[in-house]
């Protein structure tokens, strides 16, 4: 079993409520926004926890000036350290480490064959 769970999942779009329609339909997830003001950020539990297994996750509303996007996210204990092991390893940080208000510190990397892929840890209490 791996040390490095994938516990939660982004979608970016310049279309969300089509997106969040969509997702309803296939898979029955209901969202709940929790973006802050002109920055909408629709977050749906799918699938996890209870009886069924599954991973968290958001649809992040864009202006459509950068393609859409679908990422997974790596739950890490240090995102620095992980950024410095992902670029001795051949892969590039494309967003370096960023510590939300809320204390939640991510980054997206661009792994050697060209997929982005991001890695959080939770705020510290």
């Amino acid at each position: 079993m791996s040390s490095t769970p994938i516990t939660w999942f982004e979608i970016g779009t310049d279309r969300p409520d089509e997106a969040e329609r969509f997702y309803a339909e296939l898979f029955g997830w209901t969202f709940e926004e929790e973006g802050a003001p002109g920055r909408s950020y629709r977050v749906t539990e799918g699938g996890a926890g209870g009886a069924e297994s599954g991973i968290g996750g958001g649809i992040r509303a864009s202006d459509g000036s950068a393609p859409n996007y679908a990422i997974f996210y790596a739950h890490v204990t240090d995102v620095a350290d992980a950024c410095r092991r992902a670029e001795a390893a051949g892969g590039k940080v494309l967003l370096p480490p960023v510590t939300t208000p809320t204390g939640l510190t991510y980054a997206h990397l661009l792994d050697p064959s060209g997929n982005r892929i991001g890695m959080y840890t939770e705020p510290t209490a």
